[in-house]
Formats: C-alpha cells, sequence, structure tokens
C-alpha cells in the first residue's frame, strides 16, 4: 500500500508540475526559476522529514537500550549522539543542494 501512495504522489506531481516546463513561449528561464525554487523547498523538506523520522528512530531506540541496561548508559549515549550528527549531516547537504539550485537560477544572494 506504501508503493502505490508513494507512486501516486510521484505521478500527481509530474501531471502538476509537467506543464509548467512544457508550456514555455519565449522566454524559458522564468519556468526554469520556477521549477528550480519548487526543487529546492522540495529537497529540503522530504530531507527534513527523513532526518526527523530517523533521529526519532534512534532516540527510541537508545532510550529503550538505557532502560533495558542502565549501566550501558555511557556508551549507548556516546553511540547515539555520533549517529544523530550523522543523520543530521544528511539534512545539512540537503540544505547546501538546494542553496545551490536557488543560486544557480540567481533566485538567492
Amino acid at each position: 500500500m506504501k508503493k502505490l501512495s508513494v507512486f501516486m504522489l510521484a505521478l500527481m506531481m509530474v501531471l502538476v508540475f509537467s506543464p509548467l516546463a512544457f508550456a514555455a513561449e519565449g522566454d524559458s528561464t522564468a519556468n526554469v526559476q520556477a521549477m528550480a525554487a519548487i526543487g529546492a523547498g522540495l529537497a529540503i523538506g522530504i530531507a527534513a522529514l527523513g532526518t526527523g523520522i530517523g533521529q526519532g528512530i534512534g532516540l527510541s531506540k537508545a532510550c529503550e537500550g538505557v532502560a533495558r541496561n542502565p549501566g550501558a548508559s555511557g556508551k549507548v549515549m556516546v553511540i547515539l549522539i555520533i549517529g544523530l550528527g550523522m543523520i543530521e549531516s544528511l539534512c545539512l547537504y540537503a540544505f547546501l543542494l538546494s542553496l545551490g539550485l536557488l543560486k544557480n537560477q540567481n533566485l538567492f544572494f
């Protein structure tokens, strides 16, 4: 069911945004800039969603581990902080990618 809903969402986005790309008359830079802005927004939004879910699952499992074995809380905390840093770096990469998209289209600074 999840695969079907993801496929339908992707199909809907293609059907909604494809007229913007193909209906260009004359100067198509406005359409390219609009698609770049939409892509940058989607990139950072999906990255924030994924990292939020990943951090929540990681924190949940760390709390379960400490609850089962309180003596290992120091080791679990170190591994948790390293893991959260790696998960957060993925969101920062998406942020930099979205800034790069906006910079290439002269939409940002």
